[in-house]
C-alpha cells in the first residue's frame, strides 16, 4: 500500500510540476500547487454537482419522511460531491501542497475537518442565497460560491491546518 501512495504521490507532483516553469513568475511553488490540485478537486466538484442536481436528483427535493425532511435538490449534490472531494482534497494538500509541516497526520485531519466543515457552512449558506433567495440558476450559483470559499480555504489551510515549521 505505501508503493501505491508513493507512486500516485509522486505521478501527481511530476504532473503538476511539469507546468510550474509556467507560472514561475507569478506564484510560489506551493501556492502553484494548491491552485492546480485546488482547481483539480474543485472541477471534479463542480462536475458532480451538475451531474447530480440536473442528472440524480434531476431538479428535485428530496423527501425524507422518517424524519419529516426536506432537502433541495442543489443541497443533496453539494452533498455528495463533498463526499468525494473531502478525502481527493486532504490528500492533495498533505501530500503534494503542503509537505512540510509540523503537525501529525492524525491532527492535520482533525484540522482539515475543521476547516472544512466551516467552507460546508459557507458553501451551504452561499447556495441557499444564490438559489433560494436570489433565485439564481445553481450552477452558477455553485461557481460563484466556490470562488468565495476557494480564498478562504487557501489562508485556512496555509495558516492553520499545514503551518509549516517555519511558519510561512
Amino acid at each position: 500500500m505505501l508503493r501505491i501512495h508513493h507512486f500516485v504521490k509522486n505521478t501527481i507532483l511530476s504532473i503538476v510540476d511539469f507546468f510550474y516553469p509556467l507560472f514561475k513568475k507569478f506564484m510560489t511553488i506551493q501556492t502553484y500547487r494548491y491552485a492546480a490540485c485546488g482547481g483539480f478537486n474543485t472541477m471534479i466538484d463542480i462536475s458532480l454537482f451538475f451531474v447530480g442536481y440536473n442528472f440524480i436528483f434531476k431538479r428535485e427535493p428530496l423527501f425524507f419522511p422518517s424524519i419529516n425532511l426536506m432537502v433541495g435538490a442543489h443541497i443533496a449534490a453539494f452533498l455528495v460531491s463533498f463526499c468525494v472531494t473531502f478525502p481527493i482534497g486532504f490528500y492533495l494538500s498533505r501530500y503534494v501542497v503542503f509537505q512540510e509541516t509540523s503537525v501529525s497526520k492524525k491532527e492535520q485531519l482533525g484540522k482539515y475537518f475543521t476547516v472544512v466543515l466551516f467552507c460546508l457552512v459557507l458553501n451551504y449558506g452561499f447556495l441557499k442565497l444564490f438559489v433560494d433567495v436570489f433565485k439564481w440558476y445553481p450552477t452558477p450559483s455553485k461557481i460563484l460560491t466556490t470562488f468565495f470559499v476557494v480564498m478562504f480555504s487557501y489562508l485556512s489551510q496555509k495558516n492553520f491546518t499545514f503551518k509549516s515549521p517555519s511558519g510561512q
